[in-house]
């Protein structure tokens, strides 16, 4: 009887923040959801017209929408790989005792409290200008022609610049895992004349599996609403050259000021991010259990 009121207590303490969550999410999404059914222009205030499922259709065949589509799966695999790639390789150099280890594993665990906007500015005028950046003094020093990343190549400028800022996240997870493994395994693979890379591939790999996938799920989560990088150095083009769903909802609302097609886009941004969660759970379930 104890137990069922300590129950009943708990449950009635925590239910206002519970409550309060359910409306912060719930609230927003059925606007979300009511205004995508509405012809809704800023620019005409008190003109909406309901229209069905018109807002969907131009959306979903709209040219610009299969462009972000595929921007922003590029975005997230190649992301993903170099964070995983560069997060594995700095994690196995950090774990080797060397000089001044502490002060190195600040200076890789820095860009991460690089607010996005803030990186994208020095990246954007410090390092890929053609004129003043670092990368065309580089180029002139080679006597090389410097090249305009951001005009020739907006997307993998933009890829470089998130990849930076999540390096930092995939070493300390990769790099916990990894200090997390026996020793002693190692060293008798060595003693039976394993070399480096054999232990790598049968020992280290297999041991970081589930943190990898960890990694994976939650920056795909983070990945797929990717913004302020976008706003500030290409404006998602050349064209729709750099522009991905979460831009393209942004432009058709604020800068189309069309609220209803943007909370379609909206919607349809929502149902394929749960898809792809969903499926990454499943996933990570999966190699839990195994």
């Amino acid at each position: 009887m104890a137990t069922q009121h300590s129950r009943a207590a708990a449950r009635l303490m925590i239910s206002p923040a519970v409550l309060l969550l359910l409306g912060w999410m719930i609230i927003p999404l059925s606007m979300t959801l009511y205004f995508s059914f509405l012809r809704y222009n800023l620019l005409i205030p008190g003109m909406e017209e309901w229209t069905g499922w018109t807002n969907y259709e131009f959306f979903l065949t709209d040219p610009a929408f299969f462009a972000a589509l595929k921007n922003t799966l590029l975005l997230v695999g190649g992301v993903l790989l170099i964070t995983i790639v560069g997060g594995v390789l700095l994690a196995l150099l950090l774990d080797q005792p060397f000089w001044g280890q502490g002060i190195v594993r600040i200076l890789v665990i820095a860009p991460f409290f690089v607010m996005p906007t803030v990186s994208a500015l020095v990246w954007k005028n410090m390092f890929m200008n053609p004129v003043n950046g670092l990368f065309a003094y580089f180029a002139k020093f080679l006597g090389l022609q410097p090249f305009d990343f951001l005009s020739h190549a907006p997307l993998f400028s933009i890829i470089l610049i998130v990849a930076w800022q999540w390096l930092p996240f995939a070493t300390l997870i990769l790099l916990t895992a990894l200090q997390s493994l026996d020793s002693e395994q190692l060293e008798a693979a060595e003693m039976d004349g394993a070399n480096f890379l054999n232990r790598f591939v049968f020992i280290m790999v297999p041991h970081l599996a589930r943190s990898i996938t960890v990694v994976i799920l939650i920056q795909t989560i983070f990945l797929l609403s990717v913004f302020a990088e976008i706003l500030v150095t290409t404006n998602g083009g050349p064209g729709y050259a750099s522009t991905n769903l979460t831009y393209l909802i942004y432009a058709q609302s604020l800068l189309q000021f069309d609220v209803g097609g943007g909370s379609a886009g909206g919607v349809v941004a929502i149902i394929l991010a749960n898809i792809v969660a969903i499926f990454l759970m499943r996933m990570i379930g999966k190699n839990l259990e195994a």
